[in-house]
């Protein structure tokens, strides 16, 4: 007998390589038992050395990728990757707007693992007005966080805790200030609402293999209010996966630089 089974849709950029964006999001729905349909926004030539190229959807092929999902799917969340330029941004924004989607899971994807630009300059004003406030909850690290404020990158609690309501001041209902940018055994989360802050701690997994962390987490969290779970529940649910999926990363061997974490550690035989 068939059964409902819930439904995220990613919409973020291709990742050649496996390890990120379009492809971490579709593993992280699947390890996690729901159902992945995806947008493209952009195609990389890239592996675990890089980003060498990118090749832009045209915007009107994003909305009608979201169109054709909307009119058929009945999806329970939305997670957002890679929006590369302001056209794109005003689009997927404008999608949002006409499907109702929500909850929307916004990942603000500036710079790849390896190190390369993925965020024009003159979309970063576009992704701050118009698409911050259409997110349920935006997941930026400490540089990203940074970058939106346009200020340094938080080095303490404190000030992580500052730059997240400032972050909810532009319009978000929900910012996960993500610490894994940060320094010493433990990495620090900390969920920042208009009801106040809730910090999720893990061990630090200290491993060069860290490509598709940030999109792995967002997906995480979209498929835990996809499957029905209140916000904090989602993000210490993806927080513990996240973990899981760092800490077994260098049982895979994919590639000669920062390769990707394990999204099926859990469900793989080794």
């Amino acid at each position: 007998m068939s059964r409902p089974i819930p439904i995220a849709l990613t919409i973020a950029g291709s990742d050649s390589s496996g390890g990120a964006g379009i492809q971490a999001d579709l593993k992280t729905f699947s390890a996690l038992g729901v159902f992945g349909a995806s947008v493209i926004t952009a195609l990389t030539a890239q592996n675990t050395l890089g980003v060498s190229a990118i090749h832009d959807v045209p915007d009107d092929f994003i909305a009608a990728q979201m169109d054709a999902v909307f009119s058929d799917l009945a999806v329970k969340a939305v997670k957002i990757g890679m929006l590369s330029r302001p056209g794109a941004i005003r689009t997927v924004a404008e999608g949002l707007a006409r499907h109702k989607a929500r909850p929307v899971v916004l990942d603000p994807v500036m710079v790849a693992a390896s190190g390369a630009r993925l965020l024009s300059d003159d979309s970063l004003n576009d992704l701050r007005t118009i698409l911050i406030p259409a997110a349920d909850l935006i997941t930026p690290n400490l540089p990203e966080a940074g970058a939106l404020l346009g200020t340094e990158a938080a080095t303490t609690e404190e000030e992580m805790q500052r730059q997240g309501a400032a972050l909810l001041a532009l319009g978000a209902r929900a910012v996960l200030m993500k610490g894994g940018h940060g320094e010493g055994p433990e990495s620090t989360d900390l969920l920042v609402t208009a009801d106040g802050t809730r910090r999720f701690t893990a061990p630090r997994h200290v491993t060069r293999n860290t490509h598709g962390t940030g999109c792995t987490l967002s997906s995480a969290i979209a498929a835990g209010l996809a499957s029905g779970l209140g916000l904090p529940e989602a993000v210490e649910k993806a927080k513990a996966y996240i973990t899981g999926a760092i800490a077994a990363a260098d049982r895979l061997d994919v590639g000669a630089g920062h390769g990707p974490v394990h999204h099926f550690f859990d469900l793989w035989r080794d």
